[in-house]
């Protein structure tokens, strides 16, 4: 079997985000009464929306999760991400590959709003690679672990799902990917724990961008 078309995920694949959004979301909830560590906010929260996740916000502050919340939420979020964000290193030559290889088939199948994907993707120098091919959970009937924004990228590209490669890497992110049908590779940084992304459903992990090379594709598919 060989691809015809690679779908990214975004936070953690293409950009190093997670702590960044994290953080602000940590110092939020900090002031509304419930401490954590970043490490124990990351473990709540990557892979998921924070609306996702308000009964578990609600829970432990004891107040409600509401828009006014939320728009002080992106607000922070956004100010930190132009600030601070940075590409994953290699993600590149990854990227810049793959899209030769796959003759422009490549997309972004992200949980995160557009804005924050699009304007990420920009300021790391991504953009012109995904242009037109930018999918958000947002926009969709149902974010992720649902398969919505990876069936709605495949579609888009004319790729049947099982003809495309999904990389991504949380439990609830390859999740979505294995739901649409589609192969799904897991990107964990060295020392990374690896066990619960195989239990997900992806059926390679691999710790460099190096590593995303089309020719190795079609004997691991």
């Amino acid at each position: 079997m060989t691809f015809e078309a690679v779908l990214f995920d975004c936070d953690g694949v293409l950009v190093d985000s997670e702590a960044i959004t994290c953080g602000a979301l940590r110092d939020m909830l900090d002031e509304n009464g419930w401490r954590l560590s970043l490490a124990e906010c990351m473990a709540h929260f990557v892979g998921h929306t924070v609306r996702s996740r308000a009964d578990l916000i609600e829970r432990h502050t004891g107040k409600p999760l509401t828009d006014a919340f939320m728009d002080e939420f992106y607000r922070r979020r956004n100010l930190r991400l132009e600030s601070d964000i940075t590409a994953i290193d290699g993600i590149h030559d990854a990227v810049r590959h793959l899209h030769e290889r796959c003759e422009g088939r490549i997309a972004v199948a992200s949980g995160a709003d557009r804005y924050k994907v699009e304007m990420m993707l920009q300021r790391v120098g991504l953009a012109q690679f995904f242009e037109g091919r930018i999918f958000s959970g947002h926009e969709m009937p149902r974010s992720k672990p649902f398969p919505d924004v990876y069936l709605a990228a495949a579609a888009h590209l004319q790729v049947d799902p099982a003809r495309c490669l999904v990389v991504e890497d949380t439990p609830v992110g390859i999740t979505a990917g294995v739901a649409a049908g589609a192969t799904v590779w897991a990107y964990a940084p060295p020392l990374a724990p690896t066990d619960v992304l195989v239990q997900a459903g992806a059926k390679h992990v691999f710790a460099h961008m190096t590593d995303l090379r089309l020719p190795s594709l079609g004997s691991l598919a």
